[in-house]
Order: structure tokens, then C-alpha cells, then sequence
């Protein structure tokens, strides 16, 4: 996993010139480079496909603003840091938007960058190339689709309807006229479809770590769950559990850099400290708290969401709590508390480490992973899509194994304990009434995914009422005008098909 890591980055030196760029539209014209000489090697062509992953990476926090646009502007973070620092994220949290808003702008950017790489590689190898053997081609291609479809579900749940881009940007092909959010969606899954029929189920050695069979078939259910492709979704859950993967015993297995990539990982962004250019995680030092600890105090959870956590009849919270959030009276990692470190009482410790991996001196540059695609998420959409689809007696056995897992946490984390679980803590749930059971699951895929950069879209595909009720502090938030974020500025001077 760690030499796919180093690979992956220290090829792409060569690409960056090629294909990197802040804004999609004012990239060099990959078509200028003639993509069929391109890939005159097994060597380029991995070259490429590597480079398509770069987009993911969380090297400096505030270049992939991903968790503003997906946690702040829900009601589970808010921005921290010192006031009037970064006052664009501000303005996301109280939906104050302009389209020139910078996080609006970074995440277009960086995501449609990715797609141009994508289809860099996808056009240039599905083109009557004879060098790259086919074997090697087929799953080079699958996994530039799977990451199209990937950047694709991230644009089209910011954004809405937006441009479809498939070739290479040539000058002839720049404007793009934005299409409905059904005809990406549609993108998504043929893309989905088809890396899962040429990606393998593992990668072993250097490669562990690429996408595989089960990350696209994970980001298939997940896109039909949006659609409310109901059945389709339980089916695709079905799929993903059918390869084998896992829930891991500790639910912060997931979180240590020293148990990532394990059995419940499906896909993950792989970061690498202490590389040179820099290609460890930024999020480590963006979300830590200032001071002595050397972080910039951004990212810092909501009592909306400590609330959320269930409790056993004796007040014992559900210990995803304390996995998830910093407070005071517990420990933040190998230092204690300090309340004065945030305006909201509380910090996060996903993505961060503690100084005995990465010390004050490198805090800007860990090595723990940023989860994308996770079996506890997999499981969650199956509980879903049954009981939308009326099998609620059905979608109580995934929904169980996720809240039996958070419970047994008492008698796997010595930490926690004698090893005994609290009494009526996380019991199985038992109803299947069907409005009661999407109450539940919803609140237990806010406890079990808090956080990991999602919760705004899940606010929004539940609808209108339930959106509005969860940011009623937001007094500018309104669902029809804020379901989605505007396409920015940059973006509609340049293509002149958007229009105005």
C-alpha cells in the first residue's frame, strides 16, 4: 500500500505540467499533446491514470475545500478557526453565497480537473492503441472510470445539473452546456458499470490501494440510493457484501494510520507523509487546535450533532461519541482538553493524528488516509433501500450489524472498560413501522458516517421539510435556493453556453 502511495505521487512529476491546473477551463488543451502518441507505454499510461487520482488528495486543506462545501454548510461542523480567517467558509455556513465564492470555486475546479484527466486516459487508451497489452489497458480505463464517476457524483450533488464532459478539451469543445443532474447520474452509473466489469477485487503489492470491483459497484448503489433507485441499490449493497468485505471489530480502526486499509475500507484517499512535493494530508494541521498543537482550529463539530449520538438509559453515550468528537473531560488524543479551543465546545479527531505519529514540527503533513468509500456506508444504503423500497423487516439486518458493531465496542476497546456493554445501549432495533425505521436510519448514518464529508448531501436528498428543520438556525437557508451551490463565476464567464 505505501510503495502504491510513493508510485502514484512520484510518477506524476511529470504529468503535472500536462494536466494540473487550478480552473478546468484555463488548463492547457490536453488535445494539443496528441493523446494517441501519449501512450506509447505501459509506463505512460499508468503515469496517467495516476494522475487522475491527484484531485482527491487533501494535501493542503483549503485547495480541496470538500468538507466545507459537504459538513460545514450542514448542521454537523461549523468553521472555527479565528474570525474573519478563510470568511468565505463563513459565508457557505450562513448561505450567504456569491458565485465567486472560494470554496464554490475550488471544488469545481479541482473536481472537473479530475474528470479531464480521467478522460485523458480513457480516450487515449480506448483509442486502436496496440501497445498497452489489453489486459493492462482494460483495467487502466476501468479505473479512470471509476474516478470520473466519482468526481461526477461530487459535482452533480454540489452543483445540480451541470456540463457533461467526456473527450479531452480541445478548442473546439470548451463550452459545454450544463445538462440535467438525470443524465449524469445516468454517466455515473454506465461509468460505474463498466470499471466494475474490468477492475479486479484486490490489487496486491505496490497497486494496493487503486479502486477496485467494489468501489465502483459501492459508488453504483450509492448513486442509485440518490435516485431513489430503491431496488436497484439493495442489489448493488448486495454485490459490494457478496466480495467480502468486513466491518472491523474497532469502529477507529478506520481513522488510525496504523489500521487503515483494512477489511472494511473500500475506497480511500491514500496519503503519504514526508514526500517531496508535499503529498501527506493538510486536514491533520486545518482541523487541530491552535496554539501549542500547531493546528489552524478549522472544522469544529456542532452541539447538533453531539446531540445526535444515542445513549443508554444510564447516560452512557454511544462510544462513535468520543471516536468522533473531542470534549471536554475526555482527552484529545495525548494531550488534554482545552476548552478554550473552540467556539463550539467541541473538536473533530477524524483526520487527525496525534504528536506521537506526527509531531508539531510536520503537522501539515500526516499519513492517514481520508475514507471515501466504507462498508459501514454500504450496509447503511442497503437498510435504506429496503425500507424505502417496503422490506423494512428486511433492512433491520443491515442497520443492526452497523449498531451491534458501535456497541461491541465496550468489549473490544480495553480503554472503554471491563469489557461488559452498558445496558441498553445501541439495542437492535425492532420496529418496522416504515416512517419510524427512516427516522432511525437516518440518525444512525449521521452518528456512524459524522463527519467524513457528506452530511449536506444527505440533507438534501431527504427533502425540503427535513432539510429546513435541520438548518432552522440558518436563517438564509432555503431549500429551493440552496439545495444546490451556484456554478461559479469563473466558470460562466469562460463557457459562454451556461449563459447568465
Amino acid at each position: 500500500m505505501i510503495m502504491f502511495k510513493k508510485y502514484i505521487y512520484i510518477i506524476l512529476a511529470t504529468l503535472l505540467s500536462v494536466a494540473g491546473c487550478n480552473k478546468v477551463l484555463d488548463q492547457p488543451i490536453l488535445g494539443t499533446y496528441e493523446a494517441s502518441k501519449y501512450f506509447n507505454s505501459l509506463a505512460n499510461a499508468k503515469a496517467a491514470v495516476n494522475a487522475a487520482y491527484v484531485p482527491l488528495n487533501f494535501g493542503d486543506a483549503f485547495a480541496n475545500q470538500l468538507w466545507v462545501l459537504t459538513d460545514v454548510a450542514s448542521d454537523d461542523a461549523v468553521k472555527g478557526g479565528l474570525p474573519g480567517d478563510q470568511a468565505h467558509i463563513d459565508d457557505i455556513n450562513n448561505f450567504n453565497i456569491l458565485t465567486s465564492n472560494a470554496a464554490v470555486e475550488g471544488v469545481w475546479g479541482r473536481y472537473y480537473d479530475g474528470i479531464s484527466k480521467a478522460n485523458f486516459v480513457i480516450q487515449g487508451l480506448t483509442a486502436d492503441n496496440q501497445v498497452v497489452p489489453d489486459a493492462d489497458k482494460a483495467t487502466i480505463v476501468g479505473q479512470a472510470k471509476f474516478l470520473r464517476a466519482y468526481y461526477y457524483f461530487i459535482l452533480t450533488n454540489c452543483y445540480g445539473d451541470i456540463p457533461l464532459r467526456l473527450e479531452v478539451a480541445t478548442a473546439d469543445n470548451l463550452g459545454s452546456p450544463a445538462v440535467a443532474q438525470t443524465q449524469i447520474y445516468a454517466q455515473i452509473e454506465k461509468d460505474c458499470n463498466e470499471a466494475a466489469d474490468a477492475l479486479p477485487a484486490n490489487w496486491t503489492g505496490a497497486d494496493q490501494g487503486r479502486a477496485t470491483k467494489g468501489a465502483a459497484l459501492a459508488l453504483l448503489a450509492k448513486t442509485y440510493l440518490f435516485e431513489k433507485k430503491y431496488d436497484e441499490a439493495a442489489i448493488t449493497a448486495e454485490q459490494v457484501e457478496a466480495l467480502g468485505y468486513q466491518l472491523t471489530q474497532l469502529y477507529t480502526d478506520n481513522f488510525n494510520a496504523k489500521t487503515e486499509n483494512n477489511t472494511e475500507v473500500i475506497f480511500a484517499v491514500q496519503h503519504v507523509a514526508g514526500l517531496s512535493p508535499k503529498q501527506g494530508s493538510g486536514l491533520n494541521q486545518a482541523f487541530a487546535p491552535r496554539g501549542a498543537l500547531n493546528g489552524y482550529g478549522f472544522f469544529q463539530p456542532t452541539q447538533s450533532l453531539v446531540d445526535n449520538f444515542e445513549q443508554s438509559p444510564d447516560g452512557v453515550a454511544d462510544p462513535r461519541l468520543d471516536y468522533t468528537v473531542a470534549r471536554e473531560s475526555h482527552p484529545y488524543f495525548d494531550s488534554a482538553f482545552d476548552p478554550s479551543w473552540t467556539a463550539t465546545g467541541y473538536l473533530t479527531k477524524k483526520q487527525i493524528q496525534p504528536l506521537s505519529e506526527i509531531p508539531v514540527s510536520t503537522k501539515g503533513d500526516a499519513d492517514l488516509n481520508t475514507e471515501v468509500l466504507r462498508f459501514a456506508d454500504v450496509l447503511l444504503i442497503k437498510a435504506e433501500a429496503l425500507n424505502e423500497a417496503g422490506k423494512s423487516a428486511q433492512a433491520l439486518v443491515p442497520l443492526n450489524e452497523v449498531r451491534k458493531r458501535a456497541r461491541e465496542s465496550y468489549i473490544y476497546d480495553t480503554s472503554l472498560g471491563d469489557g461488559t456493554i452498558p445496558a441498553g445501549l445501541l439495542p437492535d432495533i425492532t420496529t418496522t413501522d416504515q416512517a419510524d425505521l427512516r427516522a432511525i436510519i437516518r440518525r444512525e448514518r449521521r452518528s456512524e458516517l459524522a463527519l467524513e464529508f457528506g452530511r449536506f448531501f444527505d440533507i438534501i436528498r431527504y427533502g425540503s421539510a427535513y432539510a429546513t428543520n435541520a438548518l432552522r438556525d440558518i436563517p438564509n437557508f432555503n431549500y429551493e435556493q440552496n439545495k444546490f451551490f451556484p456554478i461559479p463565476e469563473s466558470e460562466r464567464q469562460t463557457n459562454k453556453l451556461l449563459g447568465r
